[in-house]
């Protein structure tokens, strides 16, 4: 099978699901009236080529299997942060420590590296805040809090969700 054809075959599974999800996010957000599926439809297939183009399909070689306890850990992780910065917000009895963390990533530049930022920016009190090479800066509001822990723990589980080695991209 040539190069070609063995890439568009990875990336129509890729392009119908982005399209699906882009149609499904159209619907959620306007409505599925005809008038409105048109443009949705129009839409969806614009939104599929540029995140084709941005994020061609393999760029993150994830495990099928893995995304939906990847998407429930996200939630859960978004939940947990809100609730945290709410109570310490409202509760000055909290402790608010906050500074800086340097955290070596095994992940290389690209794609993987991004996406395991992005999901460490909802871990409770913690955002990424820059990178030097094979280093994260994150910004805590509570240095004295294990943050390097979890930042481990989800740089494993992200690992375990990936189809090859960690840092490969």
């Amino acid at each position: 099978m040539s190069a070609p054809v063995a890439a568009r075959e990875r990336r129509a599974p890729a392009a119908a699901l982005r399209a699906c999800s882009f149609l499904a996010l159209w619907v959620v957000l306007i409505g599925g009236a005809a008038g409105n599926l048109v443009v949705g439809v129009v839409t969806a297939a614009v939104a599929t080529w540029i995140s084709l183009r941005l994020l061609p399909a393999g760029s993150i070689p994830l495990r099928p299997m893995a995304l939906p306890g990847l998407a429930l850990r996200f939630a859960w992780n978004s939940v947990v942060a809100g609730w945290d910065i709410a109570r310490r917000a409202l509760d000055p009895r909290l402790p608010v420590r906050p500074g800086f963390i340097v955290y070596p990533v095994g992940f290389a530049r690209g794609p993987v590296r991004n996406l395991f930022t992005t999901l460490t920016s909802l871990l409770p009190g913690s955002v990424p805040a820059g990178e030097d090479g094979d280093v994260l800066l994150y910004h805590c509001l509570d240095v004295e809090q294990p943050v390097a822990a979890q930042l481990a723990a989800e740089e494993a589980v992200l690992s375990r969700a990936l189809v090859g080695p960690p840092g490969d991209d």
